[in-house]
């Protein structure tokens, strides 16, 4: 088995797997470079590729005896134009343009748009980005099978480009028929976590959760602007964020996808759930071995805002330098951590506990951390909803999490500051102290004279019975002790 020494840094790192990434190797290079959990993009390869993928990181971690958490990322419901008699055509600035039912490939001036739920759903006004927001038509005409448009900015657009509607609610599920099955295939792989893309309104989550139960946890993409008005209820009901800032940055001009980033952060860290920045953070590492100075300010400015995971995509996905992304995300991340700075601005955000013991409980972890000198904290929980509370409060010190679950092992493994361990279940006061100090100095936190924070609740076994914290000092002997 291969040694793993513990991250020197709380946020996380998610890598995304492709073509660029999916050798054992170089998986196992990523792990060590510093990524801690890895997204499976479901909009690209068969099942057959993600079967592959999910043997590979599960055999990377029996190698390191750590839990990985995956994250299947569903396509989603995405818009798409037709096809043009030449395979492209140019869009002259201010010209018009029509979007129509025609099957007919298109020209210059107009193209079949396969939706016809769009066409009841325009108005005279509305934007209507294509290619990532390349070509703006504004409606000028909507009629049940054509929309006129003005091209506010023309350009070159080919077969099957994307569309996004920013100015209205699409009246279609965030769930496809592909993503159902790549689903139902997720879940049964064993997928940790799903991200759900473009979700519109909370009843998507509720439509997600129904088919997949609770197998794994739930974390909704913020990538359009209506979701944004309902945010507290997605927040609400998913297990995580996920702050998609590619289509997003479409929708929105982009001055405006930065306040609001800090927004979804806040909103979601106020919630105890995890929340991940994503897209284009080290865009540039795709092609170039290093970054440029924008995209680390950007990395570091959600390091400091507190995110419990950054994400690269395309650039460990299908970029030249898959682990030299990593690399750089780490470095980056540990920098800013070790700034005196870093324990203040991250707790800029005030996360008062709820009036429940377990959140008082919670609130007295950070205190303790900052009053007294500890190595780390240590929690025993079933379902994962202690280790969520703790880390919330954002603590000084490691939270290290003690389950009988792999699963929760692995979901929380994606929270900021936490280092999951899956162990056997503890059935008393004496073992729960006796495990906690010797998982501590297993895993490399303090040694003999070191303190630790245990928290725990009595009747032991019992989820959501949270009401024990106890201060126990560290013996050099305790590793050497039989685990129980």
């Amino acid at each position: 088995m291969a040694k793993f020494d513990p991250r020197n840094r709380k946020v996380k790192i998610l890598a995304t797997i492709g073509p660029a990434s999916r050798d054992p190797d170089m998986l196992r290079r990523l792990f060590r470079a510093g990524a801690d959990a890895f997204r499976f993009n479901m909009s690209h390869g068969d099942h057959a590729f993600h079967a592959e993928n999910f043997k590979a990181v599960r055999a990377l971690e029996k190698q390191f005896n750590r839990p990985i958490a995956i994250l299947c990322d569903l396509q989603g419901p995405k818009l798409r134009v037709g096809t043009f008699a030449d395979q492209r055509a140019v869009i002259p600035h201010g010209s018009r343009f029509v979007l129509d039912r025609d099957e007919t490939p298109g020209d210059a001036t107009r193209v079949c748009l396969p939706h016809p739920e769009l066409f009841d759903l325009m108005e005279p006004g509305q934007r209507l980005l294509i290619n990532d927001g390349k070509i703006r038509l504004r409606v000028l005409e909507a009629h049940p099978d054509r929309i006129v448009c003005k091209a506010e900015v023309g350009g070159v657009i080919s077969d099957r480009k994307g569309v996004n509607v920013p100015d209205a609610e699409i009246p279609i599920p965030a769930l496809t028929e592909k993503d159902k099955r790549d689903l139902t295939f997720a879940v049964d792989q064993g997928a940790d976590w799903i991200g759900l893309s473009f979700v519109q309104r909370p009843e998507d989550l509720i439509e997600a959760r129904r088919l997949m139960g609770d197998r794994c946890a739930l974390c909704a993409k913020i990538e359009k602007p209506q979701a944004v008005q309902r945010l507290d209820e997605i927040i609400e009901h998913s297990d995580g964020i996920m702050v998609a800032r590619g289509d997003l940055g479409v929708e929105l001009n982009p001055e405006d996808v930065p306040p609001l980033q800090k927004k979804i952060v806040n909103a979601t860290r106020l919630k105890g759930k995890p929340v991940i920045v994503a897209t284009q953070m080290l865009e540039s590492m795709i092609e170039s071995p290093a970054p440029t100075r924008a995209e680390v300010s950007d990395v570091a400015n959600a390091v400091y805002d507190g995110v419990d995971a950054v994400m690269l995509s395309a650039e460990t996905a299908a970029g030249e330098w898959p682990e030299e992304s990593v690399i750089m995300m780490n470095a980056i991340a540990s920098r800013i951590e070790q700034d005196e700075d870093y324990k203040l601005r991250v707790r800029l955000l005030d996360t008062p506990p709820d009036p429940t013991v377990a959140d008082a409980l919670s609130h007295s972890c950070m205190t303790i951390a900052d009053t007294v000198q500890l190595s780390v904290i240590a929690v025993f929980t079933w379902s994962g909803g202690s280790a969520r509370r703790v880390t919330r409060e954002r603590p000084a010190v490691p939270v290290m999490v003690l389950t009988p679950s792999v699963a929760v092992a692995r979901r929380v493994s994606l929270l900021w500051g936490a280092h999951a361990v899956a162990t056997k279940d503890i059935g008393s006061f004496e073992e729960m102290i006796g495990k906690g100090k010797r998982m501590a100095l297993r895993h490399g936190f303090g040694g003999k004279g070191c303190r630790l924070v245990v928290m725990a609740g009595v009747p032991f076994g019992v989820s959501g019975a949270t009401n024990l914290l106890h201060v126990v000092t560290m013996e050099g002997d305790e590793l050497q002790k039989h685990e129980g």
